[in-house]
């Protein structure tokens, strides 16, 4: 390989360019080049549609992609959250580096926790995921709110509750920690009560399949703990046949005694966005060692909701 720098396309948002600058000094220092950033507009970041409108498959990454196959960049970092199931033949993921914490948190007014929001609170996502388990979880536990669909950036989100229009918003912690604001939630909200996207908190690094040299490069920052779980969750999204925008949460966790890991549970929830009907359940077994132990049990856990029902949840499924 040459000494030119190597050019990685990434989203222009400030949160892509502070997880690509991440991944940038990560690349640097394994290859021993200098990585430059090669800001690409993806549909999704121009369209003021709300997600579940314009599908979410893939409008975040398609742009991406497309500049890899022109040989206009070397490689691509995406959220992984935002990645079709379906990885194209002509394009390889060659790492997916240790996932930051995959919760969902809550910046509220007042400093207010989830629980403390007061009756008929407004809480801001664009995401009918978070939506539905929001709204169930209420529901389950007599609290009064209501939802409300919204789009744009963390500033924008987060000024919703600043100047008085929303009483909470609901975020990734993974994004508020790679943009240094971590220290304004108020809440993080446990699995237990949100499930995440699948594949929440982790990044894909992606490169033509024909750069070998490069995708072995790459593929030293690859983490095989968030590898098999990730492809767990995603096995799961991909059996169910829904899209990245619908409401599925899905994560699939390491359980150890001590310093020993032992096996991975993956847990995953349907509910429709009122959150008066959902399916939750959950699989543990022995530590995927391939990617086809990992997609099994993914696809294990998809055949057993769809079996109580979880398809009628997901209103229109992806193609």
């Amino acid at each position: 390989m040459s000494d030119n720098p190597l050019r990685l396309g990434t989203r222009r948002s400030r949160l892509a360019l502070a997880q690509s600058g991440q991944v940038a000094e990560a690349v640097s220092r394994v290859t021993g080049r200098p990585v430059e950033l090669v800001e690409i507009t993806t549909y999704g970041d121009t369209s003021r549609e709300h997600l579940a409108q314009i599908g979410g498959t893939g409008v975040f990454v398609t742009a991406l992609r497309d500049a890899l196959l022109r040989g206009e960049v070397d490689f691509a970092v995406h959220s992984l959250k935002d990645l079709p199931t379906t990885q194209p033949a002509d394009l390889v993921l060659a790492a997916v580096p240790v996932r930051e914490d995959p919760r969902d948190v809550i910046v509220a007014r007042d400093a207010l926790k989830f629980t403390d929001l007061p009756r008929g609170a407004r809480i801001g996502t664009g995401s009918p995921r978070r939506m539905a388990q929001l709204n169930a979880y209420a529901r389950a536990h007599g609290l009064d709110v209501e939802t409300v669909p919204i789009r744009g950036n963390v500033d924008t989100r987060i000024g919703y509750v600043r100047d008085g229009e929303l009483d909470a918003v609901i975020l990734a912690a993974a994004g508020l920690n790679r943009i240094g604001r971590i220290d304004e939630v108020t809440d993080f909200l446990s699995v237990d009560t949100v499930l995440p996207a699948p594949g929440q908190g982790a990044l894909a690094i992606e490169c033509a399949a024909h750069h070998a040299e490069l995708v072995a490069l790459l593929g030293e920052l690859d983490d095989p703990f968030t590898r098999v779980a990730v492809t767990a969750e995603r096995s799961l999204l991909a059996a169910l046949e829904a899209g990245c925008s619908a409401p599925v949460g899905a994560l699939a966790d390491l359980l150890a005694d001590g310093q020993i890991v032992k096996e991975m549970r993956l847990r995953a929830v349907v509910g429709t966005t009122d959150g008066t009907r959902t399916v939750q359940l959950s699989t543990t077994g022995p530590v995927p060692e391939t990617y086809d132990q990992a997609t099994a049990l993914g696809r294990e856990l998809a055949a057993e909701m769809l079996a109580q029902g979880a398809a009628g949840l997901m209103g229109e499924r992806a193609q």
